[in-house]
């Protein structure tokens, strides 16, 4: 008995995991779809020190869908990962650049561009929480569930 209630808390952790996953995944498909939705957009938040604006958001958002679409199943959950976390850190310097540059971009309070930046670390721990982290940290019960 003491073994089941002790499997309880595991058990509930991993559903939550696994949903955290599944809308990560939704997210970051529906964020990639966005860059062909509002390409101008992602367009103009490029810094100007990056070659082929047009292709990056193509490519960013390929990689977005593809990516988001990986972390929905098992199989592949830890290459999309870090490919997500890779992806995060490369489209910093937009988001960075946003919030260096706020006269670029009156539609938007300074305020929430620099706030932005804090959500990426954000999404790197949602991303290691529910992709990775249960790939470092095996459950200690694994053997007891064969």
């Amino acid at each position: 008995m003491l073994f089941l209630m002790s499997q309880a808390p595991a058990r509930s952790h991993r559903r939550a995991r696994s949903l955290a996953r599944r809308v990560l995944g939704v997210f970051f498909m529906l964020a990639g779809a966005n860059h062909f939705l509002n390409t101008a957009f992602y367009v103009a938040i490029m810094p100007p020190w990056l070659p082929w604006h047009l292709e990056l958001v193509w490519l960013s958002g390929v990689a977005e869908v593809a990516l988001g679409a990986m972390v929905l199943f098992r199989r592949t959950q830890v290459w999309g990962g870090w490919g997500l976390m890779a992806l995060c850190l490369a489209v910093f310097p937009a988001n960075l650049h946003m919030a260096l540059n706020p006269a670029l971009f009156p539609q938007f309070p300074a305020l929430l561009l620099w706030l932005r930046l804090p959500l990426q670390a954000a999404a790197l721990a949602w991303i290691w929480w529910s992709t990775l982290s249960a790939v470092a940290r095996p459950n200690r019960f694994a053997d007891r569930n064969l």
